[in-house]
């Protein structure tokens, strides 16, 4: 089975399967000397973990992260991370009845149709179970760009569930008050509404899409290739992995099919003058040339401009509800009428937005170490310098029942 890595340079690598033992993912290509911890990938896997809030599933799963290799002594080593999160709530007796009748709009059939077989238990690998590694993975690379000399900054939060729409918030607002609510949505009187929404399709056993809007500052210019490596290229394969999205765009967007090129078009001036963009919402010096607005995304010939990078996310409604639905079963060659009973989100823009952030640190920080603006070995950019903050310390006493000992040798004798 392909398709299970994503990055050039920094590169995730991932395994398991919604009810199967455990999840993990290995991550190659971060580089020796940063700060790495549990706790640092903790911190992450908790804000996209089950069972967080009513609207959420149910399903009681800890995501308690275990780091198996590449971090010594709290400082990465520049080799290969591996991480593993155990599954501790999977109960697959209630997908039984699917094994050879498909869920409706769900992979079981396709899975089927391309190996003969697939793990069935909670939709097996096409499970959104496993953006958990992805968030991981995410975290470490969250943690390389802190250490970097460059400030990068990501958020994203909901801006819509179903018809209703939060009106444009600023980049503070979404750090002060996404994670405030249940609905991840950075205006208060919004999230309740979309909290009220989602209330009313569980009730009546049904789901909803919604959307997520993201924007990264601090990302300098010159990232990306034209064509195929281009910046929005990649950045898209990686927003439409997600499970269950349906759309991508970036900077205007689908707006733009509608906007005359004289309108589209943004002028060039110089860093400074009146009319450029604020000294914080852009990286360039004084006098450099800036574009006079951003409704390109940040983005232009598929290369980083240095302005903000933003976009939108779509998801469609769940696929796993409650009602009636109708099957066949290829095995009986049977129709049969099925109810999917189990424990799923109503909407998933909620505990979608750690993994569009963790998506977006990953796609940012393989363009930095491919673009040469972190040191692929080591984040401190000092490649011969074995002498340390992060080395190990050599034990200064050994103990005299050691097998193995080093004894000073006084070599003026």
């Amino acid at each position: 089975m392909n398709g299970n890595e994503f990055g050039r340079l920094f590169r995730f690598t991932t395994f398991g399967e919604s009810h199967g033992e455990a999840m993990g993912c290995t991550v190659s290509g971060c580089p020796a000397g940063v700060e790495l911890d549990e706790e640092t990938i903790q911190r992450e896997l908790d804000r996209r973990k089950p069972g967080q809030s009513m609207i959420t599933t149910s399903r009681g799963e800890p995501d308690e992260v275990s780091i198996k290799s590449g971090v010594q002594d709290g400082y990465t080593t520049g080799t290969p991370i591996g991480m593993v999160i155990q599954n501790k709530d999977a109960r697959s007796g209630k997908y039984e009845p699917f094994v050879t009748a498909p869920r409706p709009s769900h992979g079981d059939y396709t899975y089927s149709a391309k190996f003969g077989t697939r793990n069935w238990g909670g939709g097996g690998r096409s499970s959104a179970r496993e953006t958990v590694n992805w968030v991981a993975a995410g975290a470490v690379a969250k943690a390389v760009l802190a250490a970097s000399e460059h400030d990068v900054q990501i958020k994203a939060h909901v801006n819509q569930i179903g018809d209703i729409e939060a009106p444009e918030v600023t980049f503070e607002e979404m750090l002060e008050h996404s994670e405030e609510n249940e609905v991840r949505c950075a205006d208060p009187e919004t999230a309740e509404e979309m909290r009220d929404a989602i209330d009313r399709y569980q009730e009546e056993g049904d789901s909803i899409g919604g959307s997520i809007y993201f924007e990264a500052r601090g990302v300098p210019r010159g990232l990306g290739s034209p064509r195929f490596d281009a910046f929005p290229a990649r950045l898209g394969q990686a927003m439409m992995a997600i499970p269950a999205t349906t759309a991508f765009e970036f900077g205007l967007g689908r707006e733009a099919r509608s906007v005359r090129g004289i309108d589209r078009n943004e002028d060039w001036t110089r860093m400074g003058d009146e009319d450029a963009p604020d000294a914080d919402e852009v990286v360039a010096d004084e006098g450099d040339p800036v574009p006079v607005g951003n409704d390109h995304g940040g983005l232009q010939g598929g290369i980083t401009t240095g302005e903000p990078i933003y976009g939108e996310v779509t998801w469609h409604a769940p696929t796993s509800i409650p009602k009636e639905q109708t099957t066949y079963d290829w095995e009986t060659a049977e129709h049969k009428q099925v109810q999917v009973v189990g424990r799923h989100d109503p909407s998933l823009p909620p505990r979608a937005v750690p993994v569009v952030e963790a998506m977006l640190y990953c796609t940012v920080l393989d363009y930095m170490l491919l673009g040469g603006r972190i040191n692929p070995d080591r984040v401190d950019g000092n490649p011969g310098e074995y002498d340390t903050d992060y080395h190990p310390s050599s034990p200064q006493n050994d103990p005299d029942d050691a097998d193995t000992a080093a004894t000073p040798v006084d070599r003026d004798d």
